[in-house]
């Protein structure tokens, strides 16, 4: 996993035969500099471009979405709400999980070595290039388990 810069996407954008369009690299200068832990939507995306004066239209958007998801620039979330989100993909030592509450959406974000080490490990041993390796657990949190009415 390497951490892109506007040169390393157009390089790489360039050797599978496409561009570096300007709309793209917004997008990547727009993840790289959200708060860390900040999970985005295609429409919350194009809002917040739009909020600040680079409008894309939301084509635009779920088309580079997925493509920078498939190149392993951005991770690609299915979180509890059902709507996929993304956020940039970051290298070791930044590189995370996430504790979803299947009630109320609410998020945590934890830090485990040793699943991006078996992930690494199982990818290399299969010749495979690691991209990502993300662990999603869906749970219950403790306010939501107090507000369930025992039968």
């Amino acid at each position: 996993m390497v951490a892109y810069t506007p040169s390393a996407l157009k390089a790489e954008l360039n050797e599978r035969g496409w561009r570096m369009t300007p709309q793209r690299e917004t997008m990547l200068k727009t993840f790289q500099n959200l708060p860390e832990g900040t999970h985005l939507s295609a429409e919350d995306l194009c809002e917040l471009l739009d909020k600040e004066g680079e409008p894309i239209s939301l084509s635009t958007i779920y088309r580079n979405l997925k493509l920078m998801a498939r190149m392993g620039i951005l991770r690609e979330l299915e979180l509890a709400e059902g709507q996929k989100r993304y956020e940039i993909n970051q290298p070791a030592p930044h590189h995370h999980h996430h504790l979803i509450c299947v009630r109320c959406n609410k998020t945590i974000e934890f830090k485990n070595d040793s699943v991006l080490k078996v992930g690494a490990k199982t990818a290399d041993r299969s010749g495979y290039h690691l991209l990502d390796c993300q662990l999603l657990i869906h749970a219950i949190c403790p306010t939501c388990q107090r507000s369930i009415v025992p039968l």
